[in-house]
């Protein structure tokens, strides 16, 4: 009865978290478009940083549009790469390449980097600020969508839920229930509501108004933060701002070890480094994902038709998922083994946590003991 339970309060009181739709706003023309500057914090991104820079100088947005690549102390010719890519894109007027000072104490790299471009950006005093990963080739009309969503809607904060590709087995069995926990956890309806206390962004593409960034302290004021993009929607929820968060599709990780690492460099950090909360976190997803598949396979009633429905209703919810993703909808079916995957995931967060290894990000530990 508790998973039944648990599924029916998910399938009808959570926000409808599983009901996915991407981003399909209809374009019209502004009569001033906004100036807008792009920060993307890069550390040994050569792999990725030329599609990066070619996409970014590729936007076909109305306005005024700049880019500033903040190379994080890079040692394999990130910003090299990215110049290159600026001048083959014929961007070079309008892309800055700047070198990070030394990591100062109680910062995290990335908010340090992203800090560092606000700076900079400040003394052209743009309308927005782009914030985006070096490892997301963005389409051409992402910022056209970005600030015409935010000005229609006067919104202050506007991301998009980059959906890593979903194509080996690894991919297939894993990203799609990231995406489906994360919107589980951060109800895109509940962060767009501004009587719900709920706020989430996705890092890797956050436009955000430069003139809201001052009364929450700026980047200072989350400067520790490990889930970075989620502390900066709070805190400009928190201060009466106005955010949203939708979905849009790009590429990302591939292989069980990589997204291991994407799930532990977050997970203990949201269970707040409580054993206690670690403990009910991982029986929460024993009593969710796996106990209704035991009661279905004992066979015996009443257990076998409750646990049946539970299986129906978490099987429909995540499938939408599933379908988002163009996957065979038996895959739908995999969201039990997901779960002890990233349950595992979790326990690997813990440990690193606790050997004075948390929150690892480019080589740099974020969370120390």
């Amino acid at each position: 009865m508790i998973p039944l339970a648990i599924w029916i309060y998910l399938f009808l009181a959570r926000g409808n978290f599983w009901q996915l739709r991407e981003d399909d706003i209809y374009l019209q023309p502004l009569a001033n478009w906004p100036r807008v500057t792009a920060i993307v914090p890069a550390r040994n991104e050569a792999e990725n940083i030329a599609k990066t820079v070619h996409s970014l100088a590729g936007q076909e947005y109305p306005g005024e549009f700049s880019i500033i690549i903040v190379d994080d102390h890079s040692e394999d010719g990130t910003a090299a790469l990215a110049q290159k890519a600026a001048s083959e894109s014929g961007a070079s007027q309008r892309v800055k390449i700047h070198s990070a000072a030394s990591l100062s104490p109680g910062w995290t790299g990335k908010l340090w980097a992203l800090n560092e471009g606000v700076q900079v950006a400040s003394e052209h005093q743009p309308d927005f600020l782009w914030f985006t990963d070096a490892d997301i080739e963005h389409a051409p009309d992402t910022l056209h969508r970005l600030v015409f969503r935010a000005e229609r809607d006067s919104l202050d904060l506007v991301s998009l839920m980059v959906l890593l590709q979903a194509e080996t087995f690894p991919e297939r069995l894993l990203i799609p229930p990231f995406l489906y926990f994360f919107l589980m956890l951060y109800p895109p309806r509940w962060i767009s509501d501004p009587s719900a206390g709920t706020a989430g962004a996705a890092g890797g593409c956050i436009l955000l108004r430069r003139n809201v960034l001052a009364p929450i302290g700026g980047i200072a004021s989350i400067r520790s933060e490990v889930i970075d993009d989620c502390a900066l929607a709070r805190a400009v929820k928190k201060n009466g701002g106005r955010i949203w968060m939708g979905l849009t599709r790009a590429s990302g990780y591939g292989t069980f070890p990589e997204i291991r690492n994407m799930i532990a460099r977050t997970a203990f950090t949201q269970l707040r480094y409580s054993f206690l909360l670690l403990a009910v976190a991982l029986a929460g997803l024993f009593v969710t994902f796996i106990l209704p598949w035991f009661s279905f396979l004992s066979g015996e009633d009443p257990a076998w038709f409750l646990a049946s429905t539970a299986i129906c209703l978490m099987t429909v919810t995540f499938g939408v998922t599933v379908r988002f993703y163009a996957l065979p909808w038996p895959w739908a079916l995999a969201l039990p083994l997901a779960a002890l995957y990233y349950g595992y995931a979790t326990c690997v967060s813990a440990v690193r946590y606790w050997l004075g290894r948390g929150g690892q990000w480019k080589g740099r530990v974020q969370s120390p003991r």
